[in-house]
């Protein structure tokens, strides 16, 4: 016998699948850091493996130098080579409707309208939880490594890399500087760039962001255009705008002021999982009256060079 519910079914299915694309794109526009990854095209999908590995140039080519005429060219096998490992993460999150909900939108115009509500409580959580992971998680068991743990906590390990014994895979952390002045902030610019390697995204707390704007004189404030076109209030120190997120001050993360390079960091996806949407389907646990899709995202945040981050830990 046919399935007399499966055109509704195939209805909710297909209007969550054709709205994929604009959950994914409203996701990575929402907030600063995931707009900044994904403009820098550091969003990126691969297809997947038993974890995701970066390699890491830790080192100079020992054999590079000078030579005489007919002298030996040094062929010994290169050092200063690693790679940081991390671990797949998983997000989900569920769009339900019950049956009673069904019963009271009959029509197809109230369906979709119901369905369009619930994904968008989907995707106002998804925006939070993976924000928030991306700022503040700590790796540990389900989490994702968050930037407060790449960029602002040293001697520790990320990516299977103790930072303890290997210090050259430490950030640039002022864990001393109270007050927020630009000589202090042009000293851990400096320290994390190398020549034209520098930080291009300075991240804030709203109070230190604040703090920032009170020391520029009105002739030089100037904005990224990008950052201002996509909606983000920013201000420039050096070549580099800085902003703010709110869910900083909310996280209570360590970090005050993250300085951060793109080039380092990525958000990598796992493909046909990578914000997928599941197939509607009737509760059968518990005998509950509902139906059920998921949104799916397995990934993690990597870096590859920890020393080109940053941050300020102890402004008041």
């Amino acid at each position: 016998m046919a399935n007399p519910n499966a055109s509704f079914d195939d209805l909710l299915s297909t209007t969550l699948k054709n709205y994929r694309t604009t959950l994914v794109d409203n996701i990575f526009k929402a907030t600063v850091v995931l707009n900044h990854l994904n403009e820098r095209g550091r969003v990126v999908v691969e297809t997947g493996g038993y974890s995701i590995v970066e390699p890491i140039l830790w080192d100079t080519n020992g054999t590079a130098g000078v030579y005489a005429e007919y002298a030996t060219i040094p062929l010994t096998p290169q050092d200063g080579i690693s790679a940081a490992e991390y671990a797949w993460k998983n997000l989900a999150a569920s769009i339900a409707i019950s049956g009673p909900e069904e019963a009271k939108n009959r029509g197809k115009e109230a369906v979709i309208k119901l369905l369009n509500a619930r994904i968008m409580q989907a995707e106002m959580s998804l925006k939070k939880v993976l924000n928030d992971q991306i700022l503040d998680g700590s790796g540990a068991g389900n989490n994702l490594f968050g930037l407060d743990v790449i960029a602002a906590t040293a001697n520790n390990t990320v990516g299977g890399i103790d930072s303890t014994s290997y210090t050259w895979w430490n950030p640039q952390i002022d864990s001393s500087t109270t007050t927020l002045d630009l000589d202090t902030m042009a000293a851990l610019y400096n320290d994390c760039s190398n020549g034209t390697d520098v930080p291009d995204l300075i991240v804030a707390k709203q109070t230190q962001y604040q703090n920032f704007e009170g020391l520029l004189t009105n002739q030089v404030r100037y904005q990224d255009v990008a950052k201002a076109n996509a909606g983000f209030q920013n201000l420039m120190f050096k070549q580099t705008p800085v902003v703010f997120d709110k869910a900083l001050e909310d996280l209570s993360t360590t970090g005050d002021m993250f300085f951060l390079n793109s080039k380092y960091l990525k958000l990598t996806g796992m493909s046909d999982h990578w914000f997928e949407t599941t197939d509607f389907q009737r509760g059968t646990v518990n005998g509950v009256d509902a139906r059920y899709a998921l949104i799916l995202a397995y990934g993690a945040l990597t870096c590859s060079n920890r020393s080109r981050q940053g941050a300020f830990t102890a402004l008041t």
